[in-house]
């Protein structure tokens, strides 16, 4: 006689990205309390700096517990510096208002134009040069595309349309179908360039739906992420990664110089290595944009000029960044090289 097998227990399911997203850390008591450091309010300004605080658990869980110099924690803890007033710091660093070109769409390179898609982000970095931009008013979806998709039909110059934000990934699959939908008509653009950071920091958002999405789209497709230290980087971020690449998708990683965070030879090597490592490319190294409230993370020309010279005696050239400034006016990232001239 065949008995019955027990009934077995079914595991609940994983939680998906929008619950990790809902269940992301915004009060800087609970993100100190998480690493260990429930002790040292003193760090904290009020009011979070009218930046609010935002990082998922999953990031948090990649911090070193009892560490405030953590430099996965630095990144995103607010601080009482980000008061201080500092000459040459503004509110809009890089001159993104004087290239608006239509409704979330900026225009500021020759043959590439970029869309604000959305103005959520999964963290919020507290360097971030747009920490003071207006979302409300210059979001691309809210028009549902139609001004922004009407100026890049109309000029045949530009091959290459930039997804940013905040975090365009922050938007919904169907969302961004929608998007693609409309450039179907538009044979001048053959690339799609993604900067995100969510597969870094909320890896789950890289799912089934998304990247069957990104497979069929007939264009290039690079996706940008942005890591600044190689403790950034687990096995999911890695597996993110892997389906990314799957999905036809070339890998790039831009960082941006952080005083106490990754300021180090040992710690941009690493950083370098690890993306690699992940299939990911380096690709610029982001002196910091002057933004206000960010003066605390700057780190002058000089040291950055040191530190590229060790990274080319130590890494093969294909895997050493390229150090850049962002400047209102300027045609494209100016080489900081350019300056020590």
């Amino acid at each position: 006689m065949i008995t019955a097998s027990p009934t077995s227990r079914l595991s609940p399911p994983l939680p998906g990205w929008r619950e990790l997203w809902r269940d992301a850390i915004t009060d800087a008591g609970e993100l100190l309390a998480a690493v260990g450091l429930g002790h040292r309010s003193d760090l904290l300004p009020p009011d979070d700096a009218g930046f609010p605080l935002r990082v998922p658990r999953g990031f948090v869980a990649r911090m070193r517990h009892g560490d405030p110099f953590d430099p996965l924690l630095l990144q995103v803890l607010p601080r009482v510096a980000e008061h201080d007033v500092a000459e040459g710091f503004a509110i809009d660093a890089v001159g993104d208002m004087a290239a608006r070109a239509g409704h979330g769409l900026l225009h500021k390179y020759d043959g590439r134009a970029l869309l604000i898609a959305s103005g959520s982000c999964a963290v919020n970095c507290r360097y971030c040069f747009r920490r003071h931009f207006p979302y409300g008013e210059e979001i691309a979806a809210a028009a549902q595309w139609r001004e922004a998709l009407a100026h890049v039909r109309a000029d045949t110059s530009i091959r290459e349309l930039i997804l940013s934000g905040g975090d365009p990934l922050s938007l919904s699959t169907h969302k961004l179908q929608e998007l693609t939908r409309g450039l179907a008509d538009l044979p001048h653009v053959i690339r799609l360039r993604i900067h995100t950071r969510l597969p870094v920091v909320l890896p789950e958002r890289v799912d089934e739906v998304f990247t069957e999405w990104l497979a069929t789209l007939p264009l290039q497709k690079v996706v940008v992420l942005h890591a600044n230290h190689a403790h950034e980087f687990d096995d999911a971020v890695d597996a993110a990664c892997g389906r990314l690449r799957a999905a036809g998708a070339t890998l790039l990683n831009q960082s941006v110089l952080l005083r106490g965070v990754n300021d180090d030879a040992d710690a941009l090597v690493h950083l370098c290595e690890r993306s690699f490592a992940a299939g990911v490319l380096p690709y610029y190294l982001h002196q910091l944009d002057r933004v206000q409230g960010a003066a605390h993370f700057e780190v002058d020309d000089d040291r950055a000029l040191a530190l590229m010279g060790e990274l080319r005696t130590r890494l093969p050239g294909f895997l050493v960044p390229r150090l850049v400034r962002e400047l209102q006016g300027d045609a494209s990232k100016r080489p900081i090289a350019d300056f020590a001239r």
